[in-house]
Formats: C-alpha cells, structure tokens, sequence
C-alpha cells in the first residue's frame, strides 16, 4: 500500500533544530558530512537484519526496508547534485518525488542485503565526494526546480538532517 506523500517543504531546518530528530543544521558543514555518513552507515546495516525489517509499524509509516532504500537513493541522488553544484556556476536541478520512487523501485519488496550493500556504498561516495569538498567551495550555487536556493553548505545542512531524520524514525 502507498505511504500519503509528504508535501512538507523541510528546508525549515536550516533555520532551527528539527523537534522530531533533534538534528541541529547550524552544526553541521561539508566538512563534517563526510564522518556523519559514514557513522551512521554500520548503523543502518544493524537495522536491516532485525527481524522486523520489512514490516511498516502502520499504514502511513515506511518500514526499515523502505525508509533504507530511500536513504540509498538519497545519497546517489546528492552525490548526483552536490557534483551539478561544484562544476557548474549556479546548478539547477529537478525536484525529486520520493513517494512515485518508492512505487517505481518496489522499495517494500526490495530485499534487505542488498539493500544493505547498495546503502553502504552510495553512502561511501557521498562522504568521499563531501570530503573532497574546499572551504572556499562551500558558497557555490544550486537551485532546486520549485525554487529552493542552496549553497553547498545548506546543501550539506539539508543533506544530513534528511538521513540522521530517518536513522531517527527507524529508532537506528
């Protein structure tokens, strides 16, 4: 069954503390990305092989299994991004439907090792690509398709309470 999309514009969390997670933006940089995902990445492994993995709490909440493979394509997705905004000067790029993702890629079904070994390395070239990141990068330009603005220090901001978030809903 479809979760009800979410149509919350969460770039709120770049002004204050997400009250859900915890997650303070304001701590974060490029240059600490790259630890932060790869902290968390033994993490999700853990939450993959509980039993429980593939079963949603409720109707309207992801399972493990899903909130992962989002995370995955999460992190093939701002790898994708955080590339448009470091090599070319004001990168645009399309809003994301997560929700029809998540229907298109079977994301319930989908089975937990690999998903477990898929989420480990996209994880691993996201954090490498954040590593790679200057100082003197962190104010280029990017824009999202619904107009959301980003320099590739929000980006890192936004980025990294979208994946500690979810770590959070799936009590990792």
């Amino acid at each position: 069954m479809p979760i009800i999309p979410d149509i919350k514009d969460w770039t709120w969390v770049l002004q204050r503390p997400c009250p859900e997670c915890g997650f303070d933006a304001s701590a974060a940089t490029p240059a600490t990305a790259a630890g932060m995902v790869e902290s968390m990445l033994p993490r999700w492994r853990v939450a993959l092989r509980r039993p429980d993995a593939t079963e949603r709490a409720d109707s309207n909440t992801w399972s493990v299994l899903e909130y992962a493979c989002h995370v995955r394509d999460v992190f093939t997705l701002f790898d994708h991004r955080l590339g448009l905004m470091l090599s070319e000067d004001d990168a645009r790029f399309a809003d994301w439907d997560q929700d029809l993702t998540a229907v298109e890629k079977d994301y319930a079904n989908a089975d937990p090792a690999e998903v477990s070994a898929e989420l480990t390395a996209e994880g691993g070239q996201i954090a490498a690509a954040f590593a790679r990141v200057t100082e003197e990068q962190w104010s280029r330009k990017g824009t999202r398709s619904n107009g959301s603005e980003f320099t590739v220090l929000t980006f890192a901001q936004y980025f990294l309470h979208d994946i500690v978030h979810h770590l959070h809903d799936v009590d990792g």
